[in-house]
């Protein structure tokens, strides 16, 4: 018998959903039983559901493509079969809340690639590098909705990790400032180049609701569990602004940043902060951690999507052409894939990381 976790993914033939299928595909940890996605694909083969829309490079994997597609709105039915879940549902922010707390008061995990919960203040959202003690605030969760088992924890939006996690390993020389303008790809829309016409030989200078989470989001990242609230106390610093806008790439967020410091680092220190940072994943190994969790290329044309999106299969952040600034203090190129780390690769990450920890465990 398995010795691997059950796990269901909800909003299973979305492009999210569809990651998660190959990513899990040989993972050692966890092992897909379970498929849901909208009333209209419910009793079809996921092969079926997602015939004419499978966005992937590779292959449906052979094991999933014949599992009967459920309804994700039979939430007895589906926790009765999994250890804990992924979700990557498609609905309206106030349906995604309720359906993520249902079945975490069916006492079944929630690990969610969905921004309905972000901030939710005893929801822990989590880059397993930077954040990974925000998990202690489970158990206030846990208190709040009633449940042993059952919990929500989330992953951040995909644009803040091509310039968070180099902020996070500066954090020593005290940022003030930063403004973020964000190149994102279409694959961040849930599309590929087939069906988005509208960005061929164009770059569209909104994505609805993306500069608020590319200016919040880190901020709770880099707060607090407090045990007197039972919740996560944002940070107050640094200041950022940003504005996203999305450009004619599949795969790939760029971030051009400016920053302000209150210590005065250098360019050794801060390429040395960079490249010596790593955390918990690296530390204990885990299965979907990138051995280099940053790394800085030292060429003036560096980083691009076209060679570094991949670098640690995706789940390592690249930055480069770190210089001084005549306005801000400092200036750099930040890279990262936004659906590998970005979204379902996080998620996964995340999840072992709860694993690890206790969270999530067999029934």
């Amino acid at each position: 018998m398995s010795e691997k976790l059950k796990v269901g993914i909800l909003g299973a033939t979305g492009m999210v959903g569809q990651r998660y299928i190959t990513l899990l595909a040989d993972h050692p940890w966890f092992d897909v039983v379970l498929v849901a996605a909208s009333p209209r694909s419910a009793g079809k083969t996921y092969g079926q559901a997602v015939a004419g829309r499978w966005k992937m490079e590779e292959d449906i994997p052979a094991k999933v493509k014949d599992l009967k597609v459920l309804d994700v709105n039979q939430v007895t039915e589906i926790a009765a079969q999994v250890d804990f879940v992924f979700s990557a549902v498609s609905m309206s922010k106030a349906e995604i809340r309720q359906i993520e707390e249902e079945y975490a008061k069916a006492e079944i995990p929630v690990v969610s690639n969905n921004s309905a919960h972000r901030w939710t203040p005893d929801v822990p959202m989590i880059v397993p590098e930077i954040n990974p003690e925000h998990s202690e605030v489970i158990k206030y969760q846990r208190e709040r909705l009633g449940t042993k088992r059952g919990f929500i924890a989330v992953k951040p939006n995909c644009s803040i990790q091509s310039y968070a996690p180099a902020l996070t390993a500066w954090r020593k020389f005290e940022p003030t400032q930063v403004v973020a303008t964000t190149y994102q790809a279409i694959s961040g829309a849930g599309k590929t180049f087939k069906d988005a016409p509208e960005i061929l030989n164009n770059v569209i200078p909104f994505i609805s609701g993306e500069e608020e989470k590319s200016e919040k989001e880190p901020m709770k990242i880099w707060g607090y569990v407090d045990p007197q609230k039972k919740e996560i106390v944002p940070a107050t610093a640094p200041v950022i602004t940003s504005q996203c806008l999305r450009v004619a790439v599949l795969y790939g967020h760029t971030a051009a940043a400016f920053v302000n410091f209150k210590q005065k680092p250098s360019k050794e220190e801060l390429i040395a902060a960079l490249e010596a940072y790593s955390g918990v994943p690296q530390k204990l190994n885990l299965p979907s951690a990138p051995k280099q969790f940053i790394q800085y290329l030292t060429e003036d044309d560096r980083p691009q999507v076209r060679y570094d999106v991949n670098f640690e299969h995706g789940m390592g952040i690249s930055i480069g052409r770190l210089r001084p600034d005549k306005i801000f203090d400092w200036k750099f190129i930040g890279l990262s894939h936004n659906t590998a780390r970005g979204a379902a690769g996080g998620a996964i990450l995340c999840a072992e990381l709860l694993k690890a920890q206790g969270y999530i465990s067999a029934k």
